[in-house]
């Protein structure tokens, strides 16, 4: 059977917007994600943790962040999305290890998760179901707006297009997961 295509990573499909750095403690760019950071279920043991991330460089006009991870290579026919948090202040320039719980410990006041694609409001750690490396795009996207104004329990294709309308400039870490 021949190689499956690699599916184009999210961004590629978008108008083009500069870009800004991001770095973790526990992720890093190409890497394998750590079993912290991969879901505790589907017949895997990971601690379901966001990773820790901080950025710098972003546009002066910055109002907010969003942060979104997503898996262009799940066998969906339209990637997955693992996390969406948003509404995150301008002068917030870091999020801890575990701020993608449902109980929000570690995100700043006011920010929202939206739901991922398993419909819960918060993060989902990789769960790559088919033996094969897949790709977990991290993303911080600098926003031209105080909030998106969309509600916890938008899809994230809903979030999405209003994410995509206010992204200024955006950094990505992309690490690895495989069975």
């Amino acid at each position: 059977m021949p190689e499956r295509p690699r599916a184009p990573l999210p961004f590629e499909f978008l108008p083009e917007v500069p870009s800004f750095k991001m770095m973790s403690d526990d992720i890093d760019d190409g890497e394998l994600l750590p079993n912290a950071h991969c879901l505790n279920g589907f017949g895997l043991t990971g601690a379901n943790l966001s990773p820790h991330l901080r950025w710098d460089g972003f546009p002066e006009k910055t109002r907010s962040f969003a942060v979104t991870c997503y898996d262009p290579d799940a066998p969906t026919g339209g990637g997955f999305w693992h996390w969406m948090v948003f509404d995150i202040p301008g002068d917030v320039t870091e999020l801890p290890t575990g701020a993608g719980s449902g109980d929000k410990v570690g995100l700043p006041n006011g920010a929202l998760h939206v739901r991922n694609d398993l419909g819960t409001t918060e993060y989902c750690g990789a769960a790559a179901p088919d033996g094969k490396q897949h790709r977990y795009v991290f993303a911080v996207h600098a926003l031209d707006c105080e909030s998106l104004e969309v509600e916890p329990t938008a899809s994230p294709g809903l979030a999405g297009f209003y994410l995509t309308s206010h992204t200024l400039a955006r950094a990505t870490l992309v690490p690895v997961f495989a069975r």
